[in-house]
């Protein structure tokens, strides 16, 4: 029998749970990332990308960071479909927020290169590991914004969800504009706020997978009428 969308009351346990690795895997992500960039010495959260804080002596924590988060993204998306089967956004938006986990897997395991001077010292010579992980990266900031557009469609069907289409739209722009806008920043200087922006894109459109989470957790699942 084909799955059917199911309202908060009526999700069963493994779901909950499935839906609630939504919630950690961001929040975790998001909280790991602020205090290794607050207390990593010669690191600058101002100036340096996130993925720098692979790099490093205590690099695995943000290496562990990646995969942990990517991975509980990826389930996430296994409950996303679940819950929204069937309609608009009910196989799309759970493939992109599926391939966004495994970009991030992926950005753990191919460790970034030397950018931006961190870490100090360190030879620059571009390795393959290092262009794996900027072909990833590009994979995980293009997939979240295309869910959030995706996913806009879906609430737009659903007078209850309607603010969550305008939410969804914003974020996916935001998300794109910062990027952007962070790689524009990647100079030398040291007063350049690369990483400032860089972390304005990753904290809106990791935000909006928890929020999104939570939601799916508490209240049934945005119905489509056309389907």
């Amino acid at each position: 029998m084909a799955p059917s969308a199911i309202g908060a009351g009526a999700q069963p346990p493994a779901i909950k749970r499935l839906l609630s690795c939504g919630v950690i895997g961001p929040l975790l992500f998001i909280v790991v990332f602020l205090i290794e960039g607050a207390t990593r010495p010669n690191y600058s959260a101002w100036h340096h990308f996130v993925s720098s804080l692979s790099q490093g002596e205590r690099g695995w924590v943000q290496i562990a960071n990646f995969i942990v988060c990517g991975l509980l993204i990826f389930c996430f998306a296994f409950g996303l479909r679940r819950v929204l089967y069937p309609g608009h956004g009910s196989t799309w938006g759970p493939i992109l927020l599926g391939s966004f986990g495994l970009g991030l897997i992926g950005a753990g395991v191919f460790v970034t290169d030397t950018v931006l001077g961190y870490p100090p010292d360190a030879p620059t010579t571009a390795t393959l590991h290092g262009m794996l992980h900027d072909l990833v990266s590009l994979v995980v900031f293009a997939a979240l914004p295309a869910a959030c557009f995706v996913m806009a469609r879906r609430f737009s069907s659903d007078p209850a969800w309607r603010g969550w289409a305008a939410y969804s739209i914003a974020t996916g722009i935001l998300v794109v504009v910062f990027f952007i806008t962070a790689g524009a920043f990647a100079q030398p200087d040291p007063t350049a706020p690369a990483g400032l922006f860089q972390r304005i894109s990753i904290i809106i459109g990791w935000s909006w997978i928890a929020l999104l989470a939570l939601q799916l957790m508490r209240r049934p699942a945005p119905i489509d009428k056309a389907a």
